[in-house]
């Protein structure tokens, strides 16, 4: 029997929103530690990973290990069904091929619940590398958000410059160019609001913007973004979730002028 209830909801209702335009359908690996989601994006670029932790969930019963295979639009269309304030409950039997949402308003006078086909799904599960980073900026969410979009109106590509003055990024295109530039934070009554960066090295890549906007389809469950890169390393775009878990994109920077591009 796997049981996972969330009271607040509406965290699932973003998480689904930060990956179903990267993802059609993905597997829910569900274990006593908590749930984990890893895909590839379904033009092979960048990679999903998705961490829920067990103790983060009101209450999360999971006795054997079990996979779950879901169409992410089909859960999408399901869990827009429940309201934001919404205590919802997953629920599936060892061996089902059905999955149960349940969605309580908080007074506990509606209840409805949902059954969902569930898919076979052959996916490999790839290793991710831990890596020491040379440069690691912290910023607010909303304002990456906005560089992303702002810049995509420029370039296909944004180049992400950090050095230890603070980071750059640009965009070139058919209308000129554009460079926001974000200097570290020294005094900052607000933790949310500071620029922090970690640097070894300055490390200069370029990134498709595409990818990068889809990302940023999860500023709704953090104030804050991490970026993590290295050179020939994938950029790791990391997001936190409340106190449950967290959600990290990977996306491999773009070889420009190359035979191999």
């Amino acid at each position: 029997m796997f049981e996972a209830r969330l009271v607040q909801g509406s965290i699932l209702k973003k998480v689904l929103d930060a990956i179903k335009e990267l993802l059609n359908e993905a597997s829910w690996d569900c274990a006593d530690s908590g749930i984990q989601l890893q895909a590839m994006d379904n033009s092979h670029v960048s990679l999903v990973s998705l961490n829920l932790r067990a103790e983060g969930f009101d209450k999360y019963r999971c006795d054997r290990n079990l996979i779950m295979g879901m169409n992410l639009a089909s859960m999408s269309t399901i869990l827009k069904c429940a309201a934001n304030d919404d205590i919802v409950t997953i629920k599936a039997q060892d061996n089902a091929d059905t999955v149960t949402f349940m969605f309580e308003s908080p007074s506990q006078e509606k209840v409805s619940d949902y059954e969902m086909k569930l898919m076979n799904l052959d996916q490999e599960h790839l290793g991710i590398p831990d890596t020491d980073y040379n440069c690691v900026i912290k910023l607010p969410s909303g304002e990456f958000a906005r560089i992303c979009r702002d810049l995509s109106q420029f370039g296909e590509s944004i180049v992400i410059a950090c050095t230890k003055e603070g980071v750059k990024f640009s965009a070139a295109g058919d209308i000129g160019t554009a460079n926001i530039k974000l200097a570290q934070t020294s005094s900052v009554d607000k933790e949310d609001e500071a620029v922090d960066i970690e640097m070894q090295e300055p490390v200069t890549l370029t990134f498709a913007c595409r990818y990068l906007n889809l990302f940023t389809k999860a500023t709704a469950l953090s104030p804050r973004v991490s970026l993590s890169m290295s050179p020939d390393v994938p950029l790791v775009v990391e997001y936190a979730i409340g106190e449950i878990g967290h959600i990290r994109y990977f996306l491999a920077p773009k070889i420009e002028d190359e035979d191999n591009a």
